[in-house]
C-alpha cells in the first residue's frame, strides 16, 4: 500500500471546527484513527458521518456478532484493509468464531452460523453482490429482525461501504501488527 494521503493532523494545525469534531470522535470512540483523518478535512460532513457510525456501533438493536459479521462482509467486499483488521477483533470479541472470520476473509461462505447470523450474512452478501435483495432473503430477514432491523442492516452495509471507500481512498495503513486481508482467488 502506498503512503497515506490524509495523515493525522496535529491539533495545532486544526481549525476550531476540526478540533470540535475530533473531540466528539474521541469522546465516542476513545481514539482518532482510521477514516477520521480524511473526514476531518471536511469537518461538517465528517461530523455527520461519525454520528451515523456512533449509532451503528453503539446504539443499534442488532446483536453485536450480527453487526460485526455484516461489517466484515462489507469490508471484504470493498477490500478495506483497516476496517477488516479493526472489526475482525471486534467480531471475535462479540463471539463470532475465528473460522467464520477466516472464511469471509477468503471470500468463502462461512459455516456454522446461527439463524440470525445466517440471515444477516445472506442479506449483506446479496445486497453487495446484486445491489438488492430477493423477496426470499428480505422476508426471512424481516421475520428475524423486524422492519427496524432490516433498515439497520441495510444502513450498516451502506455506512461501512462508505467507510471502506474513505479508507481505500486515503490508503489508511493497517494498525500495527494487523494481518492484511488475503487476495481473493480470481
Amino acid at each position: 500500500m502506498s503512503e497515506q494521503r490524509f495523515p493525522p493532523l496535529a491539533e495545532s494545525a486544526m481549525t476550531a471546527e476540526q478540533k470540535r469534531v475530533a473531540a466528539a470522535i474521541v469522546e465516542n470512540r476513545n481514539t482518532l484513527r482510521g477514516p477520521f483523518h480524511m473526514l476531518l478535512r471536511h469537518p461538517a460532513l465528517g461530523d455527520r458521518v461519525q454520528n451515523v457510525g456512533r449509532y451503528l456501533r453503539f446504539e443499534n438493536t442488532l446483536p453485536d456478532a450480527v453487526k460485526e459479521l455484516v461489517i466484515l462482509v462489507t469490508a471484504r467486499h470493498w477490500g478495506a484493509q483497516f476496517e477488516w483488521a479493526v472489526h475482525r477483533g471486534f467480531a471475535l470479541d462479540a463471539g463470532l468464531p475465528a473460522a467464520v472470520c477466516n472464511a469471509i476473509a477468503m471470500g468463502a461462505t462461512p459455516r456454522g452460523l446461527t439463524a440470525e447470523q445466517q440471515a444477516a450474512y445472506d442479506f449483506a452478501s446479496e445486497l453487495l453482490a446484486t445491489k438488492g435483495v430477493s423477496d426470499l432473503v428480505f422476508a426471512r430477514t424481516q421475520q428475524i429482525f423486524g422492519d427496524a432491523g432490516v433498515v439497520e442492516l441495510t444502513v450498516c452495509v451502506g455506512y461501512y461501504g462508505l467507510i471502506g471507500l474513505v479508507l481505500n481512498t486515503d490508503r489508511t495503513p493497517l494498525p500495527p501488527g494487523a494481518e492484511p486481508l488475503p487476495p481473493l482467488a480470481s
